[in-house]
Order: structure tokens, then sequence, then C-alpha cells
């Protein structure tokens, strides 16, 4: 068995608990239109590797592991794209006493009660929180996040939640709301994370010669960040 990587930071420090391994998957059905990885989305591209080479890769960092309390984050694209090797990958890890953490939208193949079996965190990207504007976003229909998160509900994973705010797109006051009201369907919520849209990426974007859907659109003041965020601290 083999997976499609796109690439692998080895002292991640910003996608779960701890020092982290996170392995950017390759491969995304959704088109985020602040997307700032599009060499991620397609699944033919990116470095082959079988479980038991990349479990290889990061047992060289277990000693930093260990003492920061980190371990293994699957990231993307989304791992949820490449469901069986995912699994496989996750069950090495745990088998060798790694935490693991999967980063995902919620967008998959399905198997997701299996493969949070192996998982102790969830960091999931919510993109939006209705149907029309989870599709005019992202290109995706939200049922398929729905499905991930009721499966994701019935699991014992510890969830951090994450959420890109957009200028006039998801900012609004009854936008929060409704985000608001989501998350609290979720139990083990540890952490609620709104990320200011930034135009970091635009220059991918440019050199792939994809039209990038937000132009013109500014980067999020950050202390409209702040003040967003003690809506979401007894979440």
């Amino acid at each position: 068995m083999k997976g499609r990587i796109h690439s692998i930071e080895t002292l991640g420090l910003n996608d779960g608990p701890g020092i982290r391994f996170v392995v950017f998957f390759q491969g995304c059905k959704l088109r985020c239109a602040y997307c700032h990885n599009p060499d991620t989305w397609n699944l033919n591209e990116g470095k082959e590797i079988t479980p038991e080479e990349l479990l290889q890769k990061a047992l060289r960092f277990k000693p930093y592991f260990d003492r920061s309390g980190g371990g293994i984050t699957c990231s993307g694209g989304d791992p949820l794209l490449q469901p069986d090797f995912l699994i496989k990958f996750l069950k090495l890890c745990k088998e060798h006493g790694l935490h693991t953490a999967i980063d995902t939208a919620g967008f998959g193949l399905g198997n997701y009660e299996e493969i949070l079996k192996y998982t102790d965190l969830a960091i999931l990207d919510v993109k939006h929180v209705n149907r029309k504007g989870y599709k005019e976003l992202v290109k995706g229909d939200i049922n398929e996040f729905k499905k991930f998160a009721e499966d994701l509900k019935k699991s014992n994973v510890n969830l951090w939640i994450r959420h890109v705010v957009v200028p006039g797109i998801t900012d609004g006051d009854n936008h929060m709301k409704q985000l608001k009201s989501l998350i609290s369907e979720f139990d083990n919520v540890e952490k609620v994370e709104l990320l200011p849209y930034h135009t970091l990426g635009v220059n991918k974007y440019e050199t792939m010669g994809i039209p990038y859907r937000l132009q013109g659109v500014k980067p999020m003041c950050r202390e409209k960040i702040k003040k967003m965020e003690d809506r979401f601290v007894s979440v």
C-alpha cells in the first residue's frame, strides 16, 4: 500500500500539542476561495510512500515528542481522501505509542468511524455554517462534512475547531451565532481558533494560472478577530 504525500514538516508547533511531525497529504476535493495551498489539490501528484516508510521517518523525532507531549499530525490537502493509507499509518503510530492528530475539513471518502478509532485529536476546519455558503465558498456539499461530524460526535476524540474569518463572508454576527451553535453540538472541544483571512498564497495562483476568487478582499483585521473570540470562551 502506498499513499501520496505533498510534504512533511518535522518540527511543527501549531498543529496539535507539543512538537509535531506534520504530514501534508496530497489531494483535496474542496476548492476553498482562500486556500493558500492549491498545489495540494491534485491527488495524482505528490510523492508516493508506504505507511511503514512514513512511520520510520517519524520515529526519528520520537525523543522530541516524548519531551514535549507531541506526536504525529496528518494534514493536507485532506488526509480523509486517502482513508486506507491513513488508517494503516495511524495504526502503526498507535502501535509505537505516538499521539495522533488529523487536521481535516471533514470532507473525504468515508470510513470515518474506523479512522477515528486511531485518532487522539481532530483539528476540524469548519468552512461555513450553512449549505448555500458552503457551496459558494468551497464548492462542496455540506452533507459530506455533516457525515464526518456525526461520526466525530460519537467518538471520544478530543477536538480543536478552526474557522477562517473572511471579511464580508464569514464575519457577520448571525454567522458567528450559527457557528457557536454548531460548535456546541460537539463534546470534548478543547479549543476554538478563529483564523484571520490572509492573502499570502495569492502568488501560487498566479504561478499555477488559477483565477483567485477573492481578488480585492483585504486581509481580516486581527483586532476584530480578538473581539469575536470572546464569544467562544464558554463553548
